[in-house]
C-alpha cells in the first residue's frame, strides 16, 4: 500500500511532497527549540546546524578545533551557550570571566566531574566509585572524601618548599643520567635521523617511571610497557567515549589494562615502600585510609604516572624544536645556560654545578620560550559543573547542572590579547620588556587569567612548579651536550600542532620532526657534561 493512500482526498500535495514538508517543519522546529534560551539573561546561543546534536557531533568529528573556531569566530562574545542533547555547555572566551569563573568555585565546581571522568578513562569498579564520590565538596568541619585528602595533599606537596626541591632534584639527576647513558651510546658524529619526539618522549618516560616509583618500576622491568603506556594516552578521546571501549579503543584499553595489571604486582610486592617516591607511598596510603583496593589504587597510579609523563614530553619537545630551528635564539639560550654554571673541583675532575632556580630567573630568554611553546600547545579547557543556577559576573544566568568551559584554545588566540602575531612563535612577547619602534621599552599587561596552560583558579595545576623545574633541566642539558641538524632540508622545520584531538594535554604536532642529533664539539661537552643539580 503506497503511503498517498492514508492522503485525504482534499490533501493537495503528493506523498514526496508531504515526506518534504514534514521533514522540513521538523527541522524547523528542532531548530528553533535549539536557538531559544532557557533565560533571558543566558549567554547567547550559537545554534547548530544539525539541531540538538549537531555540536556534539562536531566536537566528536573534529575534537579541539571545533569549540576554537567557534569562540575565534565569534570574538564578539565573551560567553556563549551551545545547546546539547538534555543540557548546555556554555564557552567562556574571556579573561575577565574566565577569572569570575574561578572565583565562584563553589558554584561552579571541576571536583564532581573528577569520578565520571577517572571512572571511564581508568576503568575504576563500582565499590571504588561509590568511595570516590564521597564528600566530594566538604564544607568546613564536615568529613573530608579521598578527592578532597589526596587534592589537599598533592597541592601541599608540589607547591614551593623542600619537597618540591627535593623532587626537582631527583628529576632533573635522573634524566641527567638518562641522557648521559644515550651518549655514552653513541659516538660523536652525526647519527641517523630521529624522530625527535619519540626521543624524548622514551627519555623522559623512563627517567619519571625511576624518580616517582623507582629502580623497580614497571616500564624499567618490562620495557614493553613504555609502547603501552603511549597507546593508552593516544586513546583517551575514545576511552572518555566509553563506548564498548576494548572495541572502539582497543589499543588504548589493552595499554592501560597491561600497565595496570604491572602497577598492581608493584604494589602487592611493596616496592612503593622501597623504592617509591614520598609522594607515591603518600597517595598509597591515602587510598588505603580511605577504603581503596591494590587494584583499584594500581589504576589511580596510573593517573599520576601519566601526569608526570605527558605533558612534561610534549612541552619539551616543542621547546628543543623551536630553539634548534632557529640559529640565533639557539645561541642566546645557550649563552644564558653556559653563564649560570658554576665550575667545581672534585676528585674525579673538574665538574659543574647548576642551579635550577637559576634557570627561571637567570635565563629570561629560556623561560621567555617555554612559556610561548606552552600559550601555542595548549589549547586545554577548564571545566566546571555549575552545582546551582547562578548569574555569573551579575550578568550571564548559568542553568544548574550544566557545563561551563574555559576556553584555553580561544583566549591563547586572540589577536587583541597576544597581538596580531598571535598564531607566530613569538617568545618575546614574555619577555618583562620589549623594545618598541623608537628603541624605547615598553611592559605589555597580560590579564593574569589569559595564560591557561595551567588552568586556574581552585584548580590550578598543582604541578606546574615541578613542570618548569623539570622541563628546563631536561632543555639545559640536551642544549648544552648536543647538535642537531635536520635530517633533510637546510633547517629544522617546525610542524602545526595537531589540534584535531580531544585538547586532554598539550597538542603533538600533525607530522615528525627529524633530526641528526650528535654531540658538541667544543667545550665543556665534548667529554661529556659533569654536572651536578642544586635548588
Amino acid at each position: 500500500m503506497a503511503f498517498g493512500d492514508f492522503a485525504p482526498e482534499w490533501w493537495p500535495f503528493s506523498a514526496g511532497t508531504t515526506v518534504v514538508v514534514g521533514i522540513l517543519t521538523a527541522y524547523f522546529i528542532a531548530y528553533k527549540l535549539s536557538s531559544r534560551k532557557i533565560d533571558p539573561r543566558e549567554p547567547p546561543v550559537i545554534t547548530p546546524i544539525i539541531p540538538l546534536f549537531g555540536h556534539v557531533l562536531s566536537m566528536a568529528l573534529l575534537g579541539g578545533k571545533y569549540i576554537k573556531n567557534l569562540g575565534l569566530h565569534n570574538r564578539n562574545l565573551p560567553i556563549f551557550t551551545l545547546p546539547v542533547p538534555a543540557s548546555r555547555i556554555y564557552i567562556v572566551a574571556d579573561p575577565s570571566l574566565a577569572a569570575a569563573v574561578q572565583r565562584a568555585s563553589k558554584v561552579l565546581s571541576f571536583t564532581p566531574i573528577i569520578p565520571e571522568v577517572t571512572e571511564r578513562v581508568l576503568g575504576l569498579d563500582k565499590a571504588t566509585m561509590e568511595i570516590t564520590r564521597k564528600n566530594l565538596d566538604p564544607a568546613p568541619g564536615e568529613e573530608r572524601g579521598f578527592l578532597a585528602d589526596i587534592q589537599d595533599m598533592v597541592y601541599a606537596w608540589l607547591g614551593p618548599g623542600d619537597y618540591l626541591s627535593e623532587l626537582s632534584l631527583d628529576a632533573a639527576r635522573e634524566m641527567r643520567d638518562e641522557i648521559a647513558a644515550y651518549a655514552a651510546s653513541t659516538g660523536s658524529s652525526t647519527k641517523e635521523p630521529t624522530d625527535l619526539l619519540n626521543w624524548v618522549r622514551h627519555l623522559v618516560t623512563v627517567s619519571t617511571a625511576k624518580y616517582l616509583y623507582g629502580p623497580e618500576n614497571p616500564i624499567a622491568l618490562d620495557p614493553k610497557l613504555e609502547g603501552a603506556f603511549w597507546d593508552f594516552d593516544h586513546g583517551l578521546g575514545s576511552l572518555l567515549m566509553n563506548i564498548l571501549p576494548s572495541i572502539t579503543a582497543s589499543k588504548a584499553y589493552y595499554g592501560r589494562e597491561k600497565l595496570s595489571v604491572a602497577l598492581l604486582e608493584y604494589l602487592e610486592k611493596g616496592r612503593h615502600k622501597t623504592g617509591g617516591s614520598k609522594i607515591i607511598q603518600k597517595r598509597v596510603d591515602i587510598a588505603l585510609e580511605h577504603g581503596w583496593t591494590l587494584p583499584g589504587i594500581a589504576r589511580e597510579e596510573l593517573s599520576f604516572l601519566f601526569a608526570g609523563i605527558v605533558n612534561a614530553t610534549t612541552s619539551t619537545f616543542w621547546i628543543l624544536t623551536q630553539i634548534y630551528a632557529d640559529p640565533e635564539l639557539l645561541g642566546a639560550v645557550r649563552g644564558e645556560i653556559s653563564s649560570i654554571l658554576v665550575k667545581q673541583q672534585r676528585e674525579s675532575g673538574d665538574g659543574y654545578l647548576l642551579r635550577i632556580a637559576d634557570l627561571k630567573d637567570e635565563c629570561p630568554v629560556l623561560a621567555a620560550v617555554y612559556r610561548e611553546c606552552l600559550r601555542l600547545g595548549s589549547d586545554t579547557y577548564s571545566t566546571r559543573l555549575v552545582k546551582e543556577d547562578t548569574l555569573l559576573a551579575g550578568r550571564y544566568f548559568l542553568k544548574k547542572n550544566a557545563v561551563v568551559q574555559i576556553a584555553g584554545g580561544v583566549i591563547h588566540a586572540d589577536r587583541s590579547i597576544w597581538g596580531d602575531d598571535v598564531d607566530t612563535f613569538n617568545y618575546k612577547r614574555f619577555l618583562d620588556r620589549r623594545e618598541d619602534g623608537e628603541g624605547e621599552q615598553k611592559k605589555k599587561a597580560i590579564h593574569p587569567a589569559a595564560f591557561r596552560a595551567f588552568g586556574g583558579g581552585k584548580t590550578l595545576c598543582p604541578g606546574r612548579h615541578f613542570a618548569m623545574n623539570e622541563i628546563l633541566a631536561f632543555v639545559a642539558l640536551v642544549v648544552l651536550q648536543f647538535d642537531m641538524e635536520p635530517a633533510r632540508g637546510d633547517r629544522i622545520e617546525v610542524p602545526r600542532k595537531n589540534d584535531g584531538v580531544l585538547p586532554v594535554h598539550i597538542l603533538e604536532p600533525v607530522s615528525p620532526v627529524q633530526v641528526r642529533i650528535s654531540k658538541r664539539a667544543d667545550g665543556f661537552a665534548r667529554d661529556g657534561l659533569d654536572v651536578e643539580f642544586a635548588m
